[in-house]
């Protein structure tokens, strides 16, 4: 399925063999083992992933559930009569979708797939940069696209990409896209990242955004197992970055400013920080985890123990 794919999740994989994720995952490991194929968050690709770029195909069937929540809490970000950049990606394009019942919006974007979800919005304005047509993810690149943002001030940019850590920030596996992602940036005042819980943990060669300049990262909760996701989310919350979960809280307060995004931020309380009181017995996902869905209330909690006490 890899090799036909390029990539493939492990929800799916799980679906096609009919067996449970936990076993697909400790197939996956082994084939890594034997140089099959290259792990991923949520799912596997092959080899020399750090390099390569999966197709349009591939992505659109990767984490698509985190993806729709995802769309769903950024578009609640986006008032109506404001100008803002979407970058291309199979996240953003699900934003679009959401992004087409909010009146008087202006949308200017280098994603086909991101104008065609607005196409037959009403009151929403859309404007496409110029460019060469990138057809693995139906994007417009090259020096036309750049110097069409050059001038442009919107209040916001949504950029989605390939992988996401709190020492380089956001990154792509494609010297073009980065290029292009770049220039978005520099139209907006704020910038938003959607990455589902895959993404988080995974380096890749072009940086597009710094994490010093991103402002809020829209993302999913990662699994109970999955410490490296809910590591990264703390680094990132250390470093400031504002962080909304889908299902989970979404970070509370307003955003900052363009003044707070280049000269540097306060960090947000929005997963724990050091010093915070912790659950020092359970690993960083579930640490996160408290920290989302909050502790029950002590009736509640006494009754549960007791519970436990007669079983």
């Amino acid at each position: 399925m890899v090799r036909a794919n390029g990539a493939v999740s492990l929800r799916e994989l799980a679906r096609v063999v009919q067996t449970s994720e936990v076993t697909v995952r400790r197939d996956v490991r082994a084939l890594e083992a034997e140089g099959l194929l290259d792990r991923r968050h949520g799912g596997a690709v092959l080899p020399g992933g750090f390099t390569r770029e999966s197709g349009f195909p591939q992505k659109s069937h990767l984490a698509t559930a985190e993806k729709t929540a995802i769309a769903d809490l950024a578009a609640g970000l986006v008032e109506e009569g404001e100008a803002i950049v979407v970058g291309a990606g199979t996240t953003t394009q699900e934003l679009a979708r959401r992004l087409a019942r909010v009146p008087g919006l202006t949308v200017v974007t280098n994603s086909l797939l991101v104008a065609q979800a607005l196409a037959h919005a009403n009151r929403v304005e859309v404007v496409m940069t110029g460019g060469t047509l990138r057809g693995s993810n139906y994007a417009l690149v090259g020096s036309g696209a750049e110097q069409s943002l050059q001038g442009l001030r919107v209040s916001r940019a949504f950029l989605s990409g390939s992988g996401l850590t709190a020492e380089r920030g956001l990154s792509t596996s494609n010297m073009l896209s980065a290029s292009v992602d770049r220039a978005l940036v520099q139209a907006a005042a704020e910038v938003v990242v959607l990455a589902d819980h895959t993404k988080l943990g995974t380096d890749t060669m072009f940086q597009t955004v710094p994490t010093d300049v991103i402002t809020r990262l829209v993302t999913d909760e990662p699994p109970a197992h999955d410490d490296r996701s809910a590591t990264e989310l703390q680094a990132l919350a250390d470093q400031g970055v504002q962080i909304a979960v889908t299902g989970g809280a979404a970070s509370p307060g307003t955003g900052p400013g363009v003044d707070s995004v280049q000269t540097g931020r306060q960090p947000r309380r929005d997963v724990p920080l050091p010093g915070q009181r912790r659950n020092h017995g359970a690993g960083p996902g579930q640490q996160l985890r408290n920290a989302l869905l909050g502790e029950q209330p002590p009736g509640e909690r006494a009754a549960r123990v007791a519970d436990l006490r007669r079983r």
